[in-house]
């Protein structure tokens, strides 16, 4: 009896290790983005490749700073030589921003899970989930990163090395046995399906379900997820490229008619014939038409039609700029008040996008009718952004006049603000020794703040702006804020207070307020914390980074330690710009000190509103205007210089 119970669970461990080895890989879905899950089976693919070690590939979406082939290879640990020869470019080479990129790895067992390793230094706000999600956009995860590193505890610290364990997984024996030699760890975005993402590939729908334990009835796939991709042979930079639509199908065949019924047959050609004459008549009727009445063109221009603003274009006979407004108006709303640029007016506007005329960044300023204009070129989907600014009409926030598309790029037209971003004025860098005084601070961060509350509270429905930070505040002539860059902003789901979940982690550091960084918590109390950063700039002439007066210290730990000296005043002054010193009302400076204070509390939910602040800071604009009248006579920073 114990002869035949041994060897009952002999067999039984063999028939388990050889249902190991055929096992696919079993999708773990969201389960993988969720830091709080502590089940073993998300901290990576199993080891039941046939082989313990193998060549690999993931992929990567360029973004900056890692958007070249030697950062990418750096940061994935692969070798630059071959994940250049793959992608078809050289060594040298950048890729655009979101650019799929495949990268080459060596595939290997550690302990119970297949990894391929690399390593990454600790950044100043960095969190796992901010590595895991944002640095390596799902390549890893939270669980994975602190068992890798043998941590009980979320903490690290800025300049700490981790070891980062990529997701890869081996051919089982099941897939080698059907020709399969590698498998590809894609990284799900959105709108992505297991059958699009197969067909980019080149490999069989079904082949990736079973790859990954999914079903045609469960087909579901998240974003900031991977997915495995059977293939044959390597991949190539041709499947990197969105395919083209298909052509359209053919009419199906005529049924052929019977042999013995040639009556019939005669009858088909005699409609058939009678049917094409009448439409070549119509046809040529058009064209004679179009030839006398219509205006003599050579060719049609090319406008955008496309509500996703993802470019489609479509011939249409030239217009007026009116009717090209009108166009666009019967098919989308986004561009109800928005002018439609020709090309060569903006080239023209720009002296043919001249360095004289360059800005910074992918912006130039043009002379349109005579007003100068910001001219921004931009790559990508931008329809949320014009969606959102044309739906807005505030003196804080930017407007949107107008827009291009040529050569796969948009050109948003926007006001001008002669006084460049706030971030020059910061450092007083670039204007001739001129620098902002104590009444024109409150007033601009009194602007931002009323941008922000209208963003919040009066838009349906509310926005979260997601990207505060001086360099997205621009100054016009008289220099009044300007709130920009609303490319980040997105919808406040829910009430005051209630929170929407991100896993994607994007934004400036320095300015993320903790619950997005650690957790992907997004509410309108990220824009309190981020302006709470901006308005200890605007007081201190001190850009964000040198602010921290430790590598690990908060940003609020930094103003508590202010503010709880025993020589306050004393020390309140030395944080004051020095530009400004002796030449503003100290008992403000207190006042708008605390208010920074609450607005980078570590809970959200004590931060205050921005309807709040903005009734705060108008109330100091009111006595700083007071003071400066009254205290100091023929003081006034010249607003039109």
């Amino acid at each position: 009896m114990r002869f035949s119970s041994v060897i009952s669970i002999f067999i039984l461990a063999i028939l388990g290790f050889w249902t190991l080895i055929h096992a696919q890989q079993p999708y773990e879905g969201k389960a993988t983005t969720n830091c709080s899950n502590t089940d073993n089976s998300v901290l990576g693919y199993s080891c039941s490749g046939l082989n313990r070690s193998c060549q690999a590939y993931v992929t990567f979406r360029s973004q900056p700073p890692y958007n070249s082939v030697a950062s990418i290879s750096t940061l994935l640990s692969s070798d630059p030589s071959q994940l250049s020869a793959i992608n078809s470019v050289s060594e040298t080479a950048s890729f655009d921003t979101n650019k799929l990129v495949i990268v080459p790895v060596n595939c290997s067992c550690s302990g119970n899970y297949s990894q391929a390793n690399t390593s990454y230094v600790v950044q100043a706000g960095d969190s796992f989930f901010l590595i895991a999600n944002n640095t390596y956009q799902g390549l890893s995860n939270c669980q994975a990163l602190q068992d890798q590193n043998r941590r009980q505890t979320s903490e690290i610290f800025t300049g700490e090395r981790l070891t980062i364990p990529l997701r890869c997984a081996c051919p089982t024996k099941n897939q080698n046995d059907a020709g399969i030699k590698y498998l590809l760890s894609y990284l799900v975005t959105w709108n992505d399906t297991v059958s699009t993402i197969s067909i980019k590939f080149g490999v069989d729908t079904g082949r990736s379900l079973e790859a990954n334990g999914l079903s045609e009835e469960n087909p579901n796939i998240y974003p900031f997820t991977t997915l495995l991709i059977p293939l044959q042979n390597p991949p190539s930079s041709a499947q990197t490229i969105a395919p083209p639509p298909p052509p359209a199908s053919p009419p199906p065949p005529s049924p052929s008619p019977n042999s013995n019924n040639s009556s019939d047959k005669t009858w088909v050609y005699v409609v058939v014939g009678v049917v094409g004459g009448i439409a070549l008549m119509i046809v040529l009727g058009i064209i004679i038409f179009v030839r006398v009445f219509g205006k003599s063109k050579k060719r049609s221009d090319l406008v955008i039609v496309s509500e996703s603003f993802e470019a489609r274009e479509k011939p249409l006979n030239k217009k007026s700029d009116e009717e090209s407004q009108d166009f666009l108006e019967s098919i989308s709303s986004i561009a109800e008040s928005i002018k439609v640029y020709k090309f060569k007016e903006l080239e023209t506007a720009t002296d043919n996008f001249s360095p004289s005329c360059w800005i910074s960044g992918s912006v130039y300023r043009g002379l349109i009718n005579g007003d100068y204009a910001a001219i921004k070129k931009v790559s990508g989907d931008v329809s949320k952004e014009i969606y959102l600014l044309n739906k807005i009409n505030h003196f804080n926030l930017v407007r949107l006049s107008g827009v291009c598309f040529s050569d796969g790029h948009w050109f948003l037209v926007y006001e001008y603000a002669a006084n460049g971003p706030l971030s020059d004025w910061i450092c007083n860098t670039n204007n001739d020794g001129k620098f902002l005084n104590w009444t024109q601070r409150v007033q601009i961060a009194l602007d931002v703040a009323t941008g922000l509350n209208y963003l919040h509270s009066f838009t349906s429905p509310p926005h979260v702006h997601k990207n505060i930070k001086s360099s997205n505040v621009l100054l016009d002539s008289e220099f009044r804020a300007k709130i920009a860059n609303l490319a980040m902003a997105r919808s406040a789901e829910g009430q005051e207070g209630e929170f929407a979940l991100t896993r994607h982690i994007v934004g400036t550091k320095g300015y993320m307020a903790p619950e997005y960084l650690e957790h992907g918590l997004v509410s309108t109390k990220l824009d309190v914390y981020a302006f709470g950063v901006l308005m200890m700039e605007i007081v201190s002439g001190k850009e964000v980074d040198a602010l921290y007066t430790e590598e690990d210290m908060n940003l609020s730990d930094v103003l508590t330690d202010v503010l709880s000296k025993e020589d306050g005043q004393e020390t309140l002054r030395k944080f004051i710009d020095p530009s400004i010193q002796g030449n503003y009302p100290l008992e403000l400076t207190d006042l708008v000190m605390r208010l920074i204070d609450r607005c980078l509390n570590k809970n959200p939910a004590d931060r205050p509103s921005m309807d709040e602040i903005t009734q705060s800071l108008s109330r100091i604009l009111t006595t700083s205007l007071n003071w400066e009248s009254s205290n100091v006579p023929g003081y006034q920073f010249s607003r039109s210089s």
